[in-house]
C-alpha cells in the first residue's frame, strides 16, 4: 500500500455469505500476530462477496479471517484473500487485502446460497447452504478487518470498515463444508464446527477511508497510529 486512500470504495448490487466455523486453539495462537487478542473460542469467518459493479468493474472476493479483538473491538484478520482476476491489484494496494487470482462462484436464490472458491490449481472452499430464513436488516453485523500490509509507516495492520444498506438477509442452514487448509496457504486452520452461516443481498457495500493502521507487535491502546 502506497499510499492510503482518503475517498471511499464503493461496490453496488452486492451479495455476501458469511460461514462462521470454530477451530482449535492452536491454529489461532499461531496465526494471529501479538498485537491481537484471541477470541475463545478460536473462530474463523469466510466471507465470500460478489458485486454487480465496483471501481474495477464486476467482481467477487473471498476472505478468510481470523476472529480476534484489537484492543476491546471484535475483528477478523485476514489469513488470505481470493478475487477475481480484474479487482486483484486494487484490493491489495488500496485495502491492503492478501489477495490471490481465482474463481470465486456465489448463487442466492429462493431455496438459499451456495459458493465455490478456485485457484488455479484447484477448489479450496465449497458450501451449500438451505432453508432460509429472514430477518431483519439489523440482525447481521460484520466485524471491521485486519488487513496485514506494508505501508508508508512500516509493516501494519490496516483497520478496514465497511458498511451496507441490506434489501435482504437471512439465516442458513449450511451442508457440508468444503475447505481446504492448503490451498489457501494456512495448513493449521481447519474449521472443526459451523457456528452460523447468513446471506446478505445489499443494494451498496461501501469500504470507508482507511483512517487508523496498527503495529503487529504492540496492543492496540498503545499501538495504534493514524494515517493523518
Amino acid at each position: 500500500v502506497e499510499s492510503f486512500r482518503a475517498e471511499e470504495l464503493v461496490l453496488q448490487d452486492v451479495t455476501v455469505l458469511q460461514l462462521a466455523a470454530e477451530l482449535p486453539n492452536s491454529a489461532r495462537e499461531a496465526v494471529l500476530p501479538p498485537a491481537l487478542h484471541p477470541t475463545v473460542p478460536a473462530a474463523m469467518s469466510l466471507q465470500v462477496l460478489t458485486a454487480q459493479d465496483s471501481p474495477w468493474g464486476e467482481m467477487s472476493l473471498a476472505t478468510l479471517r481470523i476472529s480476534c479483538r484489537s484492543g476491546v473491538r471484535a475483528r477478523g484478520f485476514s489469513v488470505a484473500a481470493i478475487a477475481s482476476a480484474n479487482a486483484c491489484e486494487g484490493l491489495a494496494a488500496e485495502l491492503g487485502y492478501p489477495v490471490a487470482s481465482g474463481r470465486v462462484a456465489l448463487r442466492h436464490g429462493y431455496d438459499g446460497a451456495d459458493f465455490s472458491v478456485q485457484t488455479q490449481e484447484a477448489e479450496i472452499a465449497a458450501l451449500t447452504a438451505v432453508d432460509p430464513e429472514p430477518m431483519g436488516a439489523n440482525d447481521v453485523q460484520f466485524t471491521g478487518t485486519l488487513n496485514l500490509a506494508h505501508t508508508p509507516l512500516g509493516l501494519r495492520m490496516l483497520q478496514i470498515e465497511s458498511s451496507f444498506q441490506p434489501v435482504q438477509v437471512e439465516r442458513l442452514t449450511p451442508g457440508h463444508l468444503v475447505f481446504d487448509p492448503e490451498g489457501w496457504h494456512a495448513p493449521l486452520v481447519e474449521p472443526k464446527l459451523v457456528i452460523s452461516c447468513s446471506v446478505v443481498a445489499a443494494s451498496q457495500w461501501t469500504f470507508a477511508p482507511v483512517r487508523f493502521v496498527c503495529k503487529t507487535d504492540e496492543l492496540a491502546f498503545t499501538g495504534t497510529e493514524s494515517v493523518a
